[in-house]
Parts: C-alpha cells; sequence; structure tokens
C-alpha cells in the first residue's frame, strides 16, 4: 500500500543506545535528562526561546489557552476565540474541551488560511483569542492579524502543527503570537512518536505553563494551582533525538519528492498559495480537484492501485452540529474539493507519476 504518509523511524541502534542510558539512569519522567536535551536543541535548531515539550499537540493547545488565561471567564460568560474551519478537529475542540467557544470565520482562497479581513466583524465582549493555523506549514497573515491582535487586546495562539522548520521573511514562523504549539505526532516530518510542544513569547508564561503541565506543584508540598499531567517522557525525548539527528536529510528527500508532483502538475490544478519571503517545509502536497465527483473518482482510481490519497480537512468543521456555528462558504468548497497526495521521502518517482496521470485524466 501507499500511504499519504509514512513514520520515519530512525536507526535501532541509535535508539537503543538512548534507551540504555534511561535503562541505567531509571529516569522515565519529570523533566529528565533526554527531555533537557532535546528542548535544547529543538531551540537551537528552530531558531526559538522558551520552548516546553509536552505530551502531544493537542494538550500543547490546551496548555498555551490555560498559561494566556483564555479558559477563564468573563463577568460569568463563556469566554470565545475567532479560529478556522478548515483545520484538524483539534483545533476547535481543544477550544471546546477548554470551555472557550470557537468562532469559526472563513478562509483565504488562496492561501487556505484563516482571513483576517473576517476577524474584526466576529469580535464581541467575550472574544479573549484569535487561534489561527499556518495550514499545511502556509504562513497566515501574520503582520494583519498581530496588528487587530493589539488593537483589540486579544491573546493570539498559532496551531502550527505542519509548520516544523518553517521560516518566515528569514526567522522562524514559530516566533509570531503570544504562543505557537506544534505537534509531534507520529504522521509529521518531525515526530516523537506522540508529543508537542509549545514556543511563548514570554519567559513568564512559560515558566507558568511548566506548573500546568505537571499538576500545577510548584514544590513537593505545595499546589499552586489547576494543573494537569501533560509532560513528555524520556522514551518520546529519545526518539525525537533520533530524529533531529537526521532531520536535514529527510527534509531534502522530500522537497525532492514534492518537486516531482509540482514539475507533473504546474498549472493543471489549483494548489495552495504560498507566502512571500517563506522558506517552506515541504510537508504536504495538496490540491482540488474541480468538483467533489471528480475526487471521488480520483480516489477510486487510486485504490485500484492500493494508494491511499487523504481528504484534508474534511469535513469543514463549520459543519460539525457541536460547534453550532456559521457555515463558511470558501471553507466548505475547499474541504469538498481538496486532497493530499501522498509524499514521504521513500516514495517511488514512478508511483508519484503514476498518481499525476491518474489526477490529469480526472479532469
Amino acid at each position: 500500500m501507499t500511504p499519504v504518509t509514512k513514520p520515519y523511524l530512525p536507526s535501532r541502534e541509535k535508539l537503543s543506545k538512548y534507551i540504555d542510558g534511561i535503562y541505567e539512569r531509571e529516569w522515565l519522567t519529570n523533566n529528565g535528562p533526554l527531555v533537557q536535551e532535546l528542548t535544547s536543541r529543538l531551540e537551537n535548531y528552530l531558531g526559538v526561546e522558551n520552548l516546553l515539550l509536552v505530551s502531544n499537540g493537542t494538550l500543547a493547545l490546551q496548555i498555551a489557552y490555560r498559561t494566556l488565561g483564555v479558559s477563564e471567564p468573563i463577568e460569568h460568560q463563556r469566554p470565545e476565540a475567532i479560529t478556522t474551519p478548515f483545520t484538524f478537529v483539534a483545533t476547535a475542540s481543544s477550544l471546546k474541551w477548554e470551555g472557550i467557544e470557537p468562532i469559526f470565520v472563513d478562509i483565504d482562497p488562496l492561501t487556505w488560511c484563516l482571513d483576517p479581513k473576517n476577524i474584526t466583524s466576529a469580535i464581541t465582549s467575550t472574544t479573549k483569542a484569535i487561534v489561527p493555523v499556518h495550514v499545511f506549514g502556509n504562513a497566515c497573515e501574520v503582520e494583519k492579524i498581530d496588528a487587530i491582535a493589539k488593537k483589540y487586546n486579544l491573546k493570539v495562539i498559532y496551531d502550527a502543527a505542519h509548520a516544523f522548520g518553517v521560516r518566515y521573511k528569514g526567522e522562524s514562523l514559530l516566533k509570531w503570537g503570544d504562543a505557537a504549539t506544534l505537534s509531534f505526532h507520529a504522521t509529521k516530518i518531525f515526530h516523537t512518536l506522540e508529543g508537542g510542544a509549545i514556543v511563548f513569547k514570554r519567559k513568564d508564561d512559560l515558566e507558568r505553563a511548566k506548573r500546568l503541565i505537571s499538576f500545577g506543584i510548584i514544590r513537593p508540598d505545595v499546589i499552586g494551582e489547576l494543573g494537569i499531567n501533560a509532560k513528555m517522557n524520556e522514551f518520546q525525548a529519545a526518539m525525537g533525538l533520533c530524529v533531529l539527528d537526521d532531520i536535514e536529510e529527510q527534509l531534502i528527500a522530500r522537497k525532492k519528492k514534492w518537486n516531482v508532483y509540482k514539475s507533473a502538475l504546474e498549472n493543471k490544478f489549483q494548489t495552495q498559495e504560498f507566502a512571500t519571503n517563506l522558506d517552506y517545509n515541504y510537508s504536504y502536497f495538496p490540491l482540488t480537484l474541480k468538483s467533489e465527483g471528480k475526487l471521488a473518482d480520483f480516489l477510486r482510481s487510486c485504490s485500484k492501485y492500493n494508494v491511499k490519497p487523504r481528504r484534508y480537512f474534511y469535513p469543514s468543521l463549520c459543519t460539525i452540529p457541536f460547534f453550532n456555528s456559521t457555515r463558511c462558504t470558501e471553507s466548505l468548497l475547499l474541504a469538498r474539493r481538496i486532497v493530499c497526495l501522498p509524499l514521504f521521502p521513500s516514495i517511488e518517482e514512478s508511483k508519484q507519476l503514476m498518481i499525476a496521470d491518474l489526477l490529469v485524466s480526472m479532469e
């Protein structure tokens, strides 16, 4: 089978050395030495400060909301956060789980990210944050979002699950916002099996978040506030350190495979319009077909060859009943027609060209 992606598995010999050290130290969790090492190396590699490793990307979002006070009611009213319906469900469900009402506004039909033009009209007296998504690693219009947030005194938490290593105007895209969250799930270009991280703008927020991910404990005999267990363990960190050793090689290989699709399909389908001055990570190759029917035909044709592209992000979250949202036209149109093609370093170029030929035959 050719899946949409394959988790990268590093050398077992290298991983075993890290695991041997875990057994020798018998220090399995609670900010162990491998977690500390991975934190330092990621800050250096990504060019950021105030990075906190956590056990998964969804908890990264929830801890960011809590740390920045977004979860707190306003005069006994449920707080709101403006976000996009074109994203993985965790972006919105993490808000709902924290008692924050997600308010969907529509996307830009070219970049597929939240459109800043739609934000201001959605702000109410209970709005506390904007939660944009760097969709497929493409940068949101961060300057415009930042200006709106400053004007209305709102927090900005970027869901940057797809944006590992992405740089914008020469600097890490993760530096924008009060916080940016990452997913280190096994399907991501950098992973720790499961896992995630938060990059905070301010050191004080990092220090509070450190307490929140460890039950709110300040000292062994002092519990300072309500917390939860969201710590990364040593085995996750061991995998992350191994993957990080090989990340440049993986990124070069992904770019090569990404360009195979680009050469074969350029100007034949609508693809995502990237932000200017973006250094991309080649994490996905999404495109749209003319209709949902054409998309269904393509998926059926692929299945005959045991190829498994995937619809991202379908359905548009504004159609999910428990979010109680108005419909967002651009998100609905895109979600019905978009597909991500199989992309990973070991995919055969001949298989990519076969997939491209199937696509062209659908149009």
